[in-house]
């Protein structure tokens, strides 16, 4: 809305010699939209936070918390929850003001972010009404997973055959550059696609919701991860970048670094109230609406494989529970009983369960992410 208010009504229907006029030029400029596009939603999430916050007390809309989980976690039992609701406003409006709105995959990128967020809130307002833990089963929430997925499938599916977008089906692997050429040797063809696309999605949104598990550990390493992907998809999405780093060119992507950048903002915002001890927590509405914003993105930029790199502590976290249950159910015995190889799944219980402070987990975790974000970066030319 800013770009087309001072760029496509007022520079490009004024006299650009004039210096004030002549200004306005640099709004053309993704570079500059997404760093104001994190400030203005780093701004949006600290201004509304606190009311959102006492919001969320006057609804008595507070955490539930499982009583097999530690028992330290027992005391933020009633801390506000669906702060996630706040996440997505601040990314939404911030994309919406500062994004070409003309941009085919902002709004897919925007529709899957809601659709997987809307899954989360029926989630979180089963477990308010039900005041337990559990709100949708696993089930339920996989099956309206998967119809996201197919959906966003079907999207690039209709859009490439019927349509002028050009969504390449070819799978683009780290370290080998013949991968990134379009319809090139790796190409699998949109029906074999359509499974990679609903591993990511949904490895993605349940990945993180998995991590949300301690006061500011999700929304921190969201943030390395959104810092990271920002900058994949700006160099991706650059010609010249592209061609010198190898990267598969995704000139239509330009306009998701807005939407990342403004992600960024977004949740270095909501860190401000979910830092420890945390004023608020995000909810199913916002591990889930971040998990799908983050595989869409890595599947509209083809980078799928690279997302299990940029995320590696959610890769941990949700690996750490499937070899718990894997081992669990190998050798489980007659009686019911079998091995454990954590003392507690998610992972970041384990430490807890092994003495670690949560605080110390939280940043220590945090340093991980930082260097799976920087092994990311350090990927670019070794190809």
């Amino acid at each position: 809305m800013i770009y087309y208010i001072f760029y496509e009504l007022i520079f490009n229907h004024s006299n650009q010699d004039w210096w004030l006029v002549k200004a306005l030029n640099v709004f053309q400029y993704v570079t500059f939209r997404t760093a104001y596009a994190s400030v203005t939603a780093l701004l949006i999430s600290l201004l509304f936070g606190r009311l959102a916050i006492n919001a969320l007390k006057r609804w008595n809309i507070g955490q539930q918390i499982r009583e097999e989980g530690p028992q330290a976690h027992m005391a933020k039992q009633n801390t506000p929850t669906m702060g996630g609701l706040l996440l997505i406003a601040s990314v939404i409006i911030s994309t919406l003001l500062w994004a070409k709105l003309s941009s085919f995959y902002i709004w897919v990128v925007i529709v899957a972010t809601l659709a997987f967020g809307g899954v989360g809130f029926a989630d979180d307002y089963l477990k308010l009404v039900k005041r337990r833990s559990l709100g949708l089963t696993g089930r339920q929430k996989i099956i309206f997973q998967l119809i996201i997925a197919f959906g966003v499938w079907l999207t690039l599916f209709i859009s490439t055959r019927y349509f002028e977008t050009k969504y390449s089906w070819n799978v683009s692997i780290p370290f080998f550059k013949d991968t990134a050429i379009p319809n090139g040797i790796s190409t699998i063809g949109p029906i074999v696609y359509l499974l990679l696309i609903v591993i990511v999605l949904l490895g993605a949104t349940n990945a993180v919701n998995l991590t949300d598990g301690l006061d500011g550990l999700a929304i921190s390493v969201t943030f390395i991860a959104m810092t990271a992907l920002t900058a994949f998809t700006y160099l991706s999405s650059d010609a010249r970048w592209a061609k010198y780093l190898d990267l598969a060119h995704r000139p239509e992507a330009a306009e998701l670094t807005v939407f990342c950048g403004a992600m960024a903002g977004a949740s270095l915002g909501f860190l401000w109230f979910n830092a420890p001890p945390a004023e608020v927590f995000m909810g199913d509405v916002g591990s889930l609406a971040i998990g799908g914003a983050v595989g869409t993105i890595a599947v509209l930029t083809k980078q799928e494989f690279m997302l299990l790199m940029v995320g590696g502590v959610f890769v941990l976290e949700a690996l750490s529970v499937m070899l718990q249950v894997s081992v669990f159910k190998m050798t489980k015995s007659t009686s019911g009983v079998g091995r454990r190889v954590f003392k507690m799944t998610p992972l970041h219980h384990h430490f807890e369960m092994v003495g670690w402070k949560e605080s110390k987990i939280v940043f220590r975790f945090l340093i991980l992410a930082i260097l799976f974000a920087l092994l990311s970066l350090t990927t670019l030319k070794l190809r």
